[in-house]
């Protein structure tokens, strides 16, 4: 029965990481919470690595289309000066340009955000109550700028909202996609532009985490409990992003500013 209530645990932190994954709550900060409600500890950072990257995969498919689009002509526009390939190379120097600053901190200061992720449950409502201003702030934008019309400025803006994100408790897809609306970009250019850059970030944390994975003194004992999580956050991330790009298309953001002041507030209060 207590291998039973474990795995129920387990599939629920999965759960938890798919569904906040995509949306503009912050997973991180979302299974900080709830790792301190179902009294799951955890030492170190590979149970977030694994199920971030089964959210990865999810993503990885939802825009497989786009994603081959891009190399296909990112690789002709190389080869050929095609103009009518630049849009898309353009958008991947971008993509680039704005993982860089989240790329850095994350491999100088990789020990210094495992301690940050270890933090207490203030620091995260904190967090989310930050979140939940900036999402109130640009609540009415409707930005004019596509895919062909970023710029530099727009990917450094938003490459360091990105890399601010790193903070457990601010939403990595809250942080580029409010960034990205704030610059002026449409909501599904905002939308489709934040998670091209969420791929090679949580790529990089995958490569740079595979030692914390075969070290976790966990792993052997709670691998069915990994691998229930890693399934059930593969599965989650997917209808939860469908269902957010369904959200973004007609700009209710408004609503995940309440949900943060919400919920940052009740931590305070009872936590």
């Amino acid at each position: 029965m207590s291998d039973v209530i474990e795995w129920l645990k387990y599939l629920l932190l999965g759960a938890i990481q798919g569904f906040t994954e995509p949306i503009p709550v912050s997973s991180s900060g979302h299974l900080i919470i709830a790792q301190n409600l179902l009294g799951v500890e955890q030492h170190g950072l590979s149970f977030e690595i694994m199920t971030n990257t089964a959210s990865l995969i999810a993503i990885l498919f939802i825009y497989r289309e786009v994603i081959a689009r891009l190399v296909k002509n990112g690789v002709g526009y190389v080869a050929t000066r095609d103009k009518q390939y630049k849009s898309d190379f353009n958008f991947i120097l971008y993509v680039i340009i704005g993982t860089i600053p989240a790329g850095v901190i994350g491999v100088l200061f990789k020990d210094k955000i495992e301690e940050i992720f270890s933090t207490s449950v203030t620091t995260v409502a904190i967090a989310l109550l930050v979140t939940g201003v900036a999402l109130w702030l640009i609540r009415n934008l409707r930005g004019v700028k596509r895919d062909g019309d970023l710029s530099m400025k727009d990917a450094i803006i938003v490459g360091l909202a990105q890399a601010v994100a790193l903070i457990p408790g601010l939403s990595r897809s809250g942080s580029t996609v409010i960034a990205s609306i704030a610059t002026g970009m449409k909501q599904d250019t905002a939308l489709r532009y934040s998670f091209m850059l969420y791929i090679p970030v949580s790529l990089g944390g995958l490569v740079l985490g595979i030692s914390d994975i075969i070290s976790d003194p966990d792993l052997q004992a709670l691998w069915v409990q990994y691998l229930i999580a890693f399934l059930t956050s593969l599965v989650v991330t997917y209808f939860s992003m469908r269902w957010f790009m369904g959200i973004m298309e007609k700009g209710n953001l408004r609503y995940f500013s309440y949900y943060c002041f919400v919920v940052g507030i009740l931590i305070l209060i009872f936590m």
